[in-house]
């Protein structure tokens, strides 16, 4: 194996311009999902990277996820497969080719849809690092196997969708339909869909928390009210709202919902293991938010609230004034939206009911004359998955391998859903195996992904795929 994946790692040096160009392209695409004017822009997207694989040989097929809530036709999910061999494993790659909204205007160094690489090898671009640079990383990886003469380890399925930066609308279902047709021999899955935890040193990911969102609801008035004509004569709302909102948490993170840590699990001492060489330091926090405002001093408790503790943040009060200036309304109704991270082994219909009826208790004890209404909005589980398979250590031995340093094996406190319904469905092990670094700004303005992390990146892909392929169950 050493000598093949010497030739791989020559043949994709040697190859990183066309690479390069690869991911000029497709980030020339706007494919913006959330955009209906857009969406033309997803389907031509969609397009590309299905000729790409069929250049590559791949064997192509289209899903119709059907149209969306407002009835607009939902781009097509790629389904690909690279290889049929019985004697090899099959592994399950997913990943997205929409991305976030991006305008020149907005802060943008760049044309966001430009790939532009700067003195400092950084490419700057919508969609460079998510998603776009590790589903090409993909590509890349077939095609260096190809010119470089070297046989690909294993039988490669695809599933990439337009639709994830949306809320991933029709996936769940093709994804259903699909477990035990298309995915049917499918031995393990790998996601590249997140990022390491710092800049410099590779990481696995084993576990995401879930989230349940919320409204609060208050009404009261039949219209907005002049605050000089009937403030202090009338149950104003948004004063119900606020003690509703202010008693949900308090400011060390503690959520006072009675029963609400009953389920999470204890850490055990085999977890706490995976804490102590993982590299990263207050000051790595301190960097990224700003400001000294941590709730605990060290790293263990820090990453744990981060990763596999529970919380509760408020978002923000729809029917507020927030503009510029003093006007003196009393919004006659307001809804405070906040939510739940969830973590192992919540229930998230008991979460609800918890929430629902300790604001109910609340709203009750304020004696009010408004009307309260709270909203489950919507949810996504928790997912977390042992680090110990043989699918994990075969990619910790390919990010040895290209980087030449153990990875860290990591948690991460946002939500990708579609994690576990591809292990629900396919009851395989997933894995989330990072090419983009923490500070590439995904969603943000100044989107990037180094040229190192896209170039080595690729390697990581086409090595763990070797590793994956021999790796004793």
């Amino acid at each position: 194996m050493e000598a093949e994946l010497d030739k791989f790692f020559a043949q994709v040096d040697s190859m990183a311009d066309s690479f390069i160009k690869r991911l000029s392209d497709a980030v020339a695409i706007p494919s913006v999902s959330c955009e209906p004017k857009r969406r033309p822009e997803v389907v031509k997207m969609a397009e590309f990277l299905e000729k790409e694989l069929r250049t590559l040989g791949a064997h192509v097929e289209r899903r119709d996820p059907g149209k969306d809530h407002t009835g607009l036709q939902l781009p097509p999910i790629i389904l690909g497969r690279y290889g049929n061999d019985s004697k090899k494993r099959t592994i399950l790659v997913y990943g997205h080719y929409d991305v976030q909204p991006a305008n020149k205007g907005d802060g943008w160094k760049y044309d966001p849809w430009s790939l532009t690489i700067d003195d400092q090898n950084r490419m700057y671009g919508r969609g460079s690092t998510d998603d776009k640079g590790p589903v090409l990383g993909w590509l890349n990886a077939i095609e260096a196997h190809q010119k470089a003469n070297i046989e690909f380890p294993v039988n490669l399925l695809m599933c990439f969708e337009g639709m994830e930066e949306t809320g991933s609308e029709g996936l769940d279902a093709i994804i259903e339909q699909e477990a035990q047709k298309f995915f049917k021999d499918t031995d393990a899955v790998c996601i590249s869909d997140n990022y390491w935890l710092g800049s410099e040193k590779p990481c696995l990911t084993y576990g995401l928390r879930g989230v349940s969102y919320y409204g609060i609801e208050v009404s009261g008035p039949a219209q907005d009210l002049h605050s000089g004509v009937y403030g202090g004569a009338v149950m104003e709302p948004m004063t119900d709202l606020v003690s509703l909102m202010g008693s949900l948490i308090d400011n060390k993170g503690k959520m006072k919902i009675p029963n609400v840590y009953d389920d999470v699990a204890p850490v055990t001492e085999e977890e706490k293991e995976l804490y102590k060489n993982i590299s990263f330091k207050m000051d790595d926090l301190y960097d990224a938010i700003g400001s000294k405002t941590s709730i605990f001093e060290d790293t263990e408790n820090t990453l744990m609230a981060r990763w596999r503790q529970p919380s509760l943040s408020l978002h923000g009060i729809e029917g507020a004034f927030y503009g510029e200036g003093a006007k003196t309304v009393i919004p006659a109704k307001v809804v405070g939206k906040f939510s739940i991270r969830t973590v192992p082994n919540m229930d998230l219909a008991k979460l609800d009911q918890l929430v629902i009826d300790y604001l109910e208790w609340v709203f009750a004890k304020l004696e009010s004359r408004n009307h309260l209404e709270v909203k489950p909005l919507h949810a996504g589980k928790w997912w977390v998955a042992s680090p110990f398979h043989w699918n994990f250590t075969a990619a910790s031995k390919a990010s040895k391998k290209v980087y030449k340093v153990e990875p860290d094996f990591t948690r991460e406190g946002g939500s990708i859903p579609v994690t576990l319904t591809f292990e629900q469905q396919t009851k395989k092990n997933v894995l989330l195996l990072p090419m983009g670094s923490s500070n590439d700004g995904a969603h943000s303005t100044n989107e990037k992904l180094d040229r190192r992390n896209y170039i080595e990146g690729t390697k990581l892909l086409g090595t763990y795929l070797h590793y994956v392929a021999v790796e004793p169950m």
